[in-house]
């Protein structure tokens, strides 16, 4: 069954008369009429009742006739759009990101992005662990991605803009709450402890439970959840503490209060990572503008 074969089979349902049907259609009505024939042959069923004038649908007919408008329809639409799409004068550029990191920064570089590349580029952003931005840059799904993870791949370039301070979220009436002295890691490690995310790994939260290794410390007791509102919202509720990227203080809430940590090292990357050997002018505008915003940290 071909598109042709429903367009022939709908004029002739509309008009009512292979005569008029074959007018419309610019052809002869011979031809008409035996690709009708070979449609119902197609489908083992008579389609029209050719004993009544005007024509009549069987009741074949009327359910080839429900489906072939649908799938007609569609198909104009998807003709529709692909012509828009390779009309189009603009060119995508796809940014991957970890949930975190949009409390901080990266509004403002995406922002600056945009009026830099103009009309000409339409610059999108899409929520990505990490890992799967490693995956995504690979198979070419995104552009450049802003993470967390140190994750060594051949194809990837990674730059560090940023080691961003972590801070530790208490409900607002625990103890560790008060005063303004930076926590000991100790300190934290002895309460309940809220990480995030969970589905992937290796994700934010092995980098964090690495931190506490790294200082000889065992969090007694720590839950895991998806996504860091959830992690917030858990905290509010008195659940725990949550330790997290200093730029999330930008959530103000008034049942969290947020604490420096004073160990040095308590701090997260910000990275972002693209393809090895890009230079494509898109690209170079999003580094230049994303150096200049979090300072050149390296890489």
């Amino acid at each position: 069954m071909e598109l042709r074969h429903l367009r022939y089979f709908l004029a002739v349902a509309q008009e009512r008369n292979f005569s008029r049907a074959a007018e419309r259609l610019n052809i002869a009505q011979p031809p008409l009429s035996r690709q009708i024939r070979q449609l119902e042959l197609e489908v083992g069923a008579e389609l029209f009742d050719r004993g009544s004038r005007p024509l009549r649908l069987t009741e074949a007919g009327r359910l080839l006739h429900q489906h072939a408008q649908q799938v007609l329809s569609g198909f104009d639409q998807m003709c529709t759009m692909m012509t828009r799409y390779a009309g189009a004068q603009s060119r995508r550029f796809i940014i991957g990101f970890v949930g975190s990191v949009i409390y901080g920064r990266l509004p403002r570089i995406v922002r600056l992005l945009r009026a830099a590349l103009g009309d000409a580029v339409e610059v999108t952003l899409t929520e990505l662990s990490t890992l799967d931005q490693i995956a995504a840059l690979r198979e070419g799904r995104i552009d450049a991605g802003f993470g967390r993870l140190r994750i060594d791949d051949p194809a990837v370039r990674r730059i560090v803009m940023l080691e961003e301070p972590l801070v530790a979220a208490l409900p607002a009436d625990h103890i560790l709450a008060e005063g303004e002295d930076p926590l000991e890691l100790a300190a934290l490690a002895a309460e309940p402890l809220i990480l995030y995310p969970r589905p992937s790994r290796p994700s934010y939260a092995d980098q964090l439970l690495s931190l506490f290794q790294d200082h000889g410390l065992v969090p007694e007791s720590r839950q895991e959840v998806r996504e860091l509102q959830t992690a917030l919202g858990m905290v509010a509720a008195g659940a725990g503490l949550c330790v997290v990227p200093a730029s999330v203080q930008s959530l103000h809430r008034d049942d969290l209060v947020y604490r420096p940590i004073a160990a040095a090292d308590a701090v997260s990357p910000i990275i972002l990572s693209h393809r090895a050997g890009d230079e494509a002018s898109d690209l170079l505008e999003l580094i230049a503008i994303s150096r200049d915003i979090y300072g050149d940290a390296g890489s």
